[in-house]
């Protein structure tokens, strides 16, 4: 198959895992706390990816480990944990919603960090996203007091880290295999993440069997939408481009709303406005 054919299979098949998500994330705080849910999440992608990419390793030049290590921490280990913080005040939809800010926060990094150039229609998108972003989350504070939308920024800034995440990748490590950049990624983040669970009272709490179903849950996020998924996600990059990658989450909000929607979630009127705002400014954004 072709690269251009490809890159749209690579594009759905993240679409329907990270869509998925959200979900598992929701299902996983009914046992678990946020730091316990983000570590447990890095620490099963990372002994799926070390068990399968452990060869590769070799493969990335000793200069190149800095820009290893700065990958794993925009790209996974800041938003696993601020996602799971979000998600115990916000609903999944919303969160998911709110991601697909990234090709946006990609194109403005891109420009004032990494050179790239602005377009009239981009700062547009960028414009009008912002704005469907603003009446996504006042109409979701006003319609659910109870719930603490200010955790929304939280989305925003795991947003935003991606956005460093795939210019960095673009940038400085285009000529490596995804499975060595992942498999790196979370050899570096697996102590931190261990570190982390041991002090969060896990291991006092293990043996309940709500927790026991909510380590089921992350483990599925873990292995396939984190340890396979950044595999694909890398490999989309590279034959791509990373404000095409990052496209991905015009469709992630689709599928993780049909998720909520089998959860009893529901989004207001004006929330689905703003959801449809935020989409048309990413379109407008990813526009060459």
């Amino acid at each position: 198959m072709e690269s251009k054919q490809l890159k749209w299979v690579y594009l759905m098949v993240l679409a329907l895992v990270w869509g998925s998500s959200f979900i598992l994330i929701k299902k996983g705080l009914i046992g678990l706390t946020a730091l316990q849910l983000g570590s447990l999440r890095i620490i099963f992608a990372a002994v799926f990816l070390v068990l399968i990419g452990f060869k590769s390793l070799p493969k990335i030049p000793a200069y190149k480990w800095k820009y290893i290590a700065l990958t794993s921490l925009f790209g996974t280990f800041i938003p696993a944990y601020l996602f799971a913080i979000a998600q115990t005040e916000i609903d999944s939809s919303v969160s998911s919603i709110l991601n697909s800010l990234t090709p946006l926060n990609t194109l403005i990094l891109g420009a004032l960090v990494f050179g790239l150039q602005f377009k009239r229609n981009q700062i547009f998108g960028i414009l009008i996203g912002l704005i469907g972003s603003a009446l996504l989350i006042l109409n979701g504070a006003i319609h659910h007091p109870e719930q603490n939308y200010y955790y929304a920024i939280l989305v925003l800034i795991a947003s935003i880290c991606y956005a460093v995440n795939v210019n960095l990748i673009k940038k400085y490590l285009h000529d490596l295999s995804p499975l060595s950049i992942t498999t790196g990624n979370f050899m570096v983040l697996f102590f931190p993440a261990f570190i982390i669970l041991f002090f969060s009272g896990f291991f006092e709490v293990v043996h309940d069997v709500k927790v026991q179903e909510s380590i089921i849950f992350i483990m599925i996020l873990g292995v396939v939408g984190t340890g396979i998924a950044n595999i694909l996600f890398f490999k989309l990059i590279q034959m791509s481009s990373p404000v095409f990658a990052t496209s991905v989450t015009y469709l992630i909000p689709v599928v993780a709303f049909c998720w909520g929607l089998l959860d009893n979630e529901m989004l207001t009127p004006v929330q689905f406005f703003g959801a449809f705002i935020i989409l048309i400014g990413v379109y407008l954004s990813a526009r060459k």
